[in-house]
């Protein structure tokens, strides 16, 4: 919450959305609030899980760009002021989205995340990376494809953009590290406790875009797809060989 209450730039509406939680998050919320009178929407409400409560929260917002963090990531210094100068750069951008550091849960850097060009049958060939936590979205845009889709547990923000590139909408990539994406053993990356479910879904992509099952052949098409990718985005692949041998030292920790 500080990582988005202390940010310079832009007008921002922070809605907190909370499907009825039983732990301390209600009692931090309202410290929060008084600590930052009149900056905090605190959304009580029941939900079908996170797309659900995601698209209830925008259907309440009036910013022309909406952007979204879970409980544990956080925005990196002007990542906002960032993200309003690209969309108003690239007024056509139906997303926009830049990189990232995966943090542990003290926030120590793991390794840098490139984002990389997004295309439909990049996607479910393994080729394409997108940040979620350093992505945003016009609302215009947003609105014209749904939404989230409320049934998906597990990667909603990925068939978003899916649903975005399959319509012919631009997404763009800005290069710059915009925020943390926080993983341990208890989050749902971590844990991947969702796992099978998430197959299940990329499998479903799969389907979507190409029209038929994956095959063994694809399994081998996307090792080709993710070396061309690897190929053609010189700075991730490069990031990746760096953190391997020396993972970044910088104190992004949100306290």
């Amino acid at each position: 919450m500080l990582s988005v209450l202390t940010q310079g730039g832009p007008d921002v509406e922070y809605l907190v959305v909370d499907p009825g939680s039983t732990d301390e998050t209600p009692e931090i919320i309202s410290k929060f609030q008084q600590r930052f009178p009149g900056r905090i929407i605190h959304l009580k409400q029941c939900d079908e899980g996170p797309a659900d409560g995601l698209n209830q929260a925008f259907g309440r917002a009036s910013g022309d760009i909406f952007g979204y963090l879970n409980a544990d990531d956080f925005y990196l210094s002007e990542c906002l002021m960032r993200a309003a100068n690209a969309a108003q750069a690239h007024p056509s951008a139906a997303a926009i989205y830049a990189d990232g550091y995966i943090v542990n849960a003290d926030g120590k850097i793991l390794r840098r995340v490139v984002s990389t060009k997004f295309g439909a049958r990049r996607f479910v060939y393994g080729g394409s990376l997108v940040l979620q936590q350093s992505t945003f979205y016009r609302a215009e845009a947003f609105r014209e494809v749904g939404g989230f889709n409320a049934s998906n547990k597990t990667s909603w923000d990925a068939e978003i953009l899916l649903e975005m590139a399959m319509r012919g909408m631009e997404l763009v990539h800005l290069p710059g590290f915009w925020s943390a994406f926080r993983i341990h053993s208890a989050s749902i990356t971590g844990s991947q406790r969702f796992a099978e479910a998430s197959r299940s879904t990329h499998a479903r992509y799969f389907e979507r875009v190409m029209g038929r099952r994956k095959t063994a052949w694809d399994r081998l098409i996307g090792e080709f797809v993710f070396t061309y990718s690897m190929l053609a985005e010189p700075r991730a692949t490069l990031m990746r060989v760096l953190d391997r041998i020396a993972p970044p030292k910088l104190d992004v920790a949100r306290k």
